[in-house]
């Protein structure tokens, strides 16, 4: 497996009035295309801002991030928002769907904005739907769905860009243990596909799904379990 993403001694310090709150500190690794990674560590530790930073939601104070081998961490306003649109897939605890629109609709969302044929995106849709098992639900709204059927759409939509990553907050943070289990199955199933996933999570039983485990604590790697890369 390639390098998908290099980090290089980056770090992240947030301004709060005339405070500096360090999030992350020196975090040098590389991800390979094709790995599956759980982000772990104690409330504080950098997980999320790791996350945000990997989904250029944000922007590291210093060091470097090659996606691609592009340093993405040169890039301005635009070129994040392009690179988010066209390379990257969010899958988040709370779903994020829209509630006026229908699953076939939330999952075309992206290819809108990216300016595809109304036929072609209607495709994709049914496509995803089909591979996430809710090729049946096309017509229905999010409220009418279970907490594990809205988080297959968000999967679903995640993927209709046919992202180079996949980064997920907490994703079974919101839904029962079986749930979570079917969830999980499903990303697993996705990664061994090909998908690169990065998932922030809490849950040892659900990092457990995962082939590598990054442990942070302040801002700091403390420890890495599995595949390396």
């Amino acid at each position: 497996m390639s390098d998908l993403i290099r980090l290089d001694d980056v770090r992240k310090v947030y301004r709060m009035g005339s405070e500096e709150v360090g999030a992350l500190d020196g975090v040098s690794l590389s991800f390979a295309e094709g790995s599956f990674w759980a982000f772990m560590g104690p409330s504080g530790s950098g997980k999320s801002t790791l996350l945000n930073l990997l989904g250029c939601l944000d922007r590291p104070t210093s060091g470097s991030y090659l996606l691609e081998g592009r340093d993405v961490s040169e890039f301005d306003d635009d070129e994040l928002s392009e690179l988010r649109l066209r390379r990257l897939g969010f899958i988040f605890q709370s779903f994020n769907l829209i509630p006026q629109l229908s699953v076939r609709e939330n999952i075309e969302l992206p290819l809108f904005y990216l300016g595809w044929e109304e036929e072609d995106s209607a495709a994709r849709a049914e496509e995803l739907a089909e591979k996430v098992g809710l090729g049946n639900r096309l017509a229905h709204r999010p409220t009418e769905l279970s907490g594990g059927q809205q988080q297959r759409v968000a999967i679903a939509r995640s993927l209709a860009n046919d992202p180079a990553v996949l980064l997920a907050d907490e994703p079974t943070g919101n839904l029962d243990t079986a749930t979570s289990k079917q969830i999980m199955e499903l990303l697993v199933e996705l990664n061994a596909g090909g998908k690169t996933i990065l998932m922030v999570t809490h849950e040892a039983e659900i990092a457990a799904y995962t082939r590598s485990q990054l442990h942070l604590r302040d801002g700091k790697i403390q420890a890495i379990e599995g595949e390396r890369g």
